[in-house]
C-alpha cells in the first residue's frame, strides 16, 4: 500500500493503543490514538478520518453511544467496534447502531482485522468517487452545453 490511510483509534487502554497503533503502521496506516475522547464530532473533524477503531466500554464514555453520535454526525464514516466483553449484545447492539464490524480483545490474529479496514478504506473510496462523479455532473446541468 503506497498512500497512507489515516484510522482514528479510541481505547482507555494506553497498551491496546500502542499495540493497535504499532502493528497498524506496519501496515502503512497511519494510526491517531485517543484514549478520552471528549468532543467526538471535534475529533473527527480535526483528525478527518474515515475510519474508526472504537472500544464498546470506557470508563469516561460508552462507546456504543459514540458509535451512534459518529453515524449522526457522518454516516459514511466507516467503526469498527473492539471490545473485551464476549457477549452476543455487545454484537449486536454494535451491527444494530452501524458498526461495520465487531473484533473481541486481545485481538491475536490481526488478519481478519486488516482485511476488514481494507474493505472499509475501499467502500470509502467507493463513496467519495460516487460524491465526486454527483459533483461533476450537478455542474455539467448548471452550466449549459454549446
Amino acid at each position: 500500500m503506497n498512500e497512507r490511510r489515516t484510522i482514528l483509534h479510541i481505547d482507555d487502554d494506553p497498551a491496546v493503543l500502542r499495540l493497535i497503533n504499532a502493528r497498524l503502521h506496519d501496515h502503512g496506516y497511519d494510526v491517531i490514538s485517543c484514549s478520552d475522547p471528549v468532543d467526538i464530532e471535534e475529533l473527527l473533524l480535526s483528525t478527518n478520518a474515515r475510519i474508526v477503531l472504537l472500544d464498546i466500554s470506557m470508563p469516561r464514555a460508552d462507546g456504543l453511544e459514540l458509535l451512534r453520535q459518529i453515524k449522526r454526525y457522518d454516516g459514511g464514516i466507516q467503526v469498527i467496534m473492539l471490545t473485551g466483553l464476549v457477549s452476543m449484545n455487545a454484537v449486536l447492539d454494535s451491527l444494530r447502531s452501524g458498526a461495520e464490524a465487531l473484533y473481541f480483545k486481545p485481538i491475536l490474529n490481526f488478519e481478519p482485522l486488516l482485511e476488514i479496514l481494507s474493505d472499509s478504506f475501499r467502500k470509502t473510496d467507493r463513496w467519495r468517487k460516487t460524491l465526486e462523479e454527483l459533483r461533476i455532473r450537478r455542474a455539467q446541468v448548471l452550466v449549459p452545453s454549446e
